[in-house]
Order: C-alpha cells, then structure tokens, then sequence
C-alpha cells in the first residue's frame, strides 16, 4: 500500500534524506525536473505560463521553468516577491527566461501552479486569487506543483482554490490533500515522483487489492467460514438478506439469517442459499450464537431501534464472535461508542459517525482514527474516500470505487463483505481493508443504474479477478 504522508511528515522524511548527505537545493532540482518531465509527458501545451511563490514550491516553480524550456517550450514565469527561501533564489538566479509581476503575463494554453505547496492552512490573499484566476481560467491545460494553490494539505480543505486542475505531480508520496474530498476532485490525476527519498514509512496508506487466501481442495462449507446476520422485525428484512448474500458472496461457506417467527415467510420467499433461524426472543439468539463454528456476526442493517433490538445487540457483543455493527446498532449506541467495544469492526457513514462520536476535529484521517481509539474497535468511516482506522494508530483510504454506490443498501452489502472475510479467517483490520476494496471494485464493474440487489452477483468477478 502507498504511504500517505501529512505535511510535518513529508518535512521530516526530507529532513532526515538532507541530514543524511542530500542537499536540499539537489532534491529540489529532482523535484523540478521529475515534474517537468510529467508536465512534457501529459501533453503540457508549447506556451505555458509559470506561477512561482515566495518559497520552495516557487523554487521547484523555476527548475520546472528551466527544464521545460531546455524541451522547446515557450516559458514565462510569474513571481511572488520577494522569494523567502534560499534554495528558490539559488534556483531562480538559474532562470535565464522572463520574470513577470502579477498582471504582466497574457494567459497562455499551458499553466502551471507552483505558488503555494504544502501546509496552507489559510485563505489565499485575493491578488493571488486573482491572478490564479486570469493565468489558469481559461488555460487548456493545468498542472498543479505538489497541491493545487488553495488546498489543505493535511484535511483536504479548500482555501478559494478556483479551478480544478488536470494533474498534479507530487513528491515521494501522496498526502492527504490527493486522496480525500473535496480537495481530491481539485486535483485532476495525480503522480507521486520518486526523488530520492528513499523507503517511506508511514501508518497511513492508500488502500490497495487484496491478497485472498486460496481454498484448499478438500475445504468444507464450515471451514470456509460462518456467518449469522441479525435480521429485524417482520417488513424490515431486507438490509439482513442483503448482507447475508454478500457474506456468501465474499466466500463465507455458509450464511444463516437469524429472524423473529412473524418474519420468517418473507425471508424464506426471498432467499434460497442462505440458512434461516427462527429467534423469537433474546434468550434462542444467545443459544444460536454458542456454536462455535460460527466465525462472524452481522447486527444493525434492518434490526430496530427498541428494547429489544437493543437486548439482541447486547447479547451478539457478549458472545465474542467477531461481530460488524452497522445501521441501527449506531442509534441504539447513540453517543456510547465504548459501549461497541467487543467489535470487532464498526461500518458507519458520516451521519452515524456523528451520532456515535460528535463532531471530531481534524481530516477525516484524523477522526477516524480518534474514533478508533475511543471505541477500542476497528472503523470505517464510509465515504467516497473511505477510512478504514485502527486503535493502534493505522489508517488507510480508499478511492477504489464509484459513486454508483451512493444507493440504498450498499451499506449492508459492505458489512456482509467484511463478516464473510472475517469468518475466513482475516484479522478485523485487514478484513475491513479489503471489503472496502472489493465493495469498490464490483460498485466500479456495475456503474451507473446500480442497485443494492446487484452488488452481491458482481462479487465473483472481483474475487476472480484477484485470484
């Protein structure tokens, strides 16, 4: 998995390479140059202006300047002065081309934005604005240096950046900016260029495909692994038998509905492969759940906000079967996210999360992994740039999949992915990485017009694929 570095990270990485021997001014000039190169290979039109900032991101500003001009292109640099960093006026005295004040340049088909990098954390002045504004508006083609001008770097916030970029080439690894909203639809396609840096160790990662234990020749349905899914009352089954098919979908060898009595004609019309339970109070589920052989637990998708669901909740989080809490189970446990402790992965979206942990500070990033932390249990915090958070401190998000999945349904679908990879055998953490990763990919292989109902049969086709 790709690391994904926050701003203070990505200076302590470089940091370490320069005390190390590096000079910054030569990393600088593998910046420039490396981006350069991307800017020739996307097809950077001849004419290209170049807006460089007072600082380093300006400096890499005026390698790119350079190097483009050695490829035949016609540059113009446009600088905010005067330049703050060392490295930049090393490199800008290197510039033989012109330096243009704010307003000098007519625009041009090619821009390029090397103004501001990494750590903005305020708006932009309105003269930069403005000038952003006149150079890149109507440019053919925009590339951005590191971030687009106007993006938080590290919560992926916008600071009045006024248009969406084509590309962005970045250094040594993403950050946060390029993977999560609404920074990301800012930044067009993104390249991470290798400048020497050297292994990069970070906690959190770009999701990435799985690696799926094969099954043996002589497995049995047991040992593939057991699911149960927790339905709710008689009308409200549909979330239960969604994410009971996609267990079985997910390779669980057996999956098993566990309903009240008044509930089971609808469930048995509706499903064929999938087992079913009669549970008519609390006391038959707990008996239920004593079979060993059980490897995961689905509650929440259908179950009720009543005395009762609450009471099946309770005695699902007793049994110490790895257990995905989804839907209800975040109403019922409104504020009391402890109260989840015993498991193992929690699936809310954003409205659940609030009402589960408050308004957290901080990225997404950020309160995923506070709110892994408080609950002691692994979370995913779904989104179209899903975090999938750890209490040890891993995080990782995923951008693997479609907005098709914006569909009712989709939710119980990715909490029976998880619980059939769970009964599989895979560790929570890893289980939770790669539901969200095949949930991704079969929302990817259905596109629009998907259905809830669809996400399950498209299943195989992923699996096969990472085969």
């Amino acid at each position: 998995m790709r690391p994904i570095l926050t701003a203070a990270a990505m200076r302590a990485v470089e940091r370490r390479v320069i005390d190390a021997g590096t000079p910054s001014l030569e990393l600088m000039e593998r910046a420039g140059a490396s981006a350069a190169v991307a800017a020739w290979r996307f097809g950077l039109p001849r004419e290209v202006n170049i807006l460089c900032g007072t600082g380093n991101n300006g400096g890499d500003g005026y390698v790119v300047a350079r190097h483009l001009a050695e490829r035949g292109h016609d540059v113009r640099v446009i600088a905010a002065a005067p330049l703050r960093s060392a490295d930049a006026r090393a490199m800008s005295a290197r510039w033989a081309g012109p330096v243009l004040a704010y307003g000098e340049a007519k625009p041009a088909a090619g821009f390029i934005d090397a103004l501001f990098g990494i750590g903005l954390d305020r708006p932009l002045e309105v003269g930069d604005v403005a000038e952003l504004q006149r150079l890149g508006a109507n440019a053919r083609t925009r590339i951005a240096i590191d971030l687009p001008s106007g993006v938080g770097s590290d919560d992926g916030a916008l600071f009045g950046v006024p248009f969406v970029f084509d590309l962005t080439v970045t250094f040594g690894a993403n950050k946060p900016a390029h993977i999560i909203e609404p920074a990301r639809s800012c930044c067009g396609r993104v390249v991470v260029a290798d400048i020497g840096l050297g292994a990069i160790d970070s906690k959190t990662r770009c999701n990435a495909p799985p690696r799926l234990r094969a099954a043996v020749a002589d497995v049995h349905k047991y040992e593939r692994g057991s699911v149960i899914v927790i339905a709710g009352p008689a009308g409200a089954g549909g979330a239960a038998r969604l994410a009971a098919r996609a267990a079985l979908r997910a390779g669980a060898g057996l999956a098993t509905l566990a309903c009240q009595p008044l509930a089971l004609p609808e469930n048995a019309a509706r499903l064929d492969a999938v087992m079913l339970r009669v549970t008519p109070d609390v006391a038959a589920l707990a008996r239920v759940l004593t079979d060993r052989r059980i490897g995961a637990v689905v509650i929440g998708p259908g179950l009720g906000q009543d005395a009762a669901a609450k009471a099946k909740l309770a005695a699902v989080l007793a049994s110490e079967v790895a257990t995905v809490c989804d839907a209800d189970a975040f109403t019922l446990c409104a504020g009391e996210p402890e109260a989840l402790r015993n498991a193992a992965v929690l699936t809310p979206h954003e409205g659940e999360f609030v009402r589960m942990f408050g308004n957290l500070p901080g990225s997404r990033i950020d309160r995923a992994l506070a709110a892994a932390a408080r609950a002691g249990t692994v979370v995913v915090l779904k989104g179209p740039d899903t975090v999938i958070a750890a209490p040890d401190g891993r995080a990782v998000v995923n951008t693997h999949a479609s907005p098709a999945l914006a569909t009712a349904g989709s939710g119980d679908v990715l909490a029976g992915i998880i619980a059939g990879l769970l009964a599989q055998g895979m560790a929570p953490f890893d289980a939770a990485c790669a539901g969200v990763w095949i949930h991704g990919d079969a929302g990817l292989r259905g596109g629009t017009g998907l259905i809830a109902e669809d996400l399950p049969e498209l299943l195989p086709a992923v699996l096969q694929g990472l085969a």
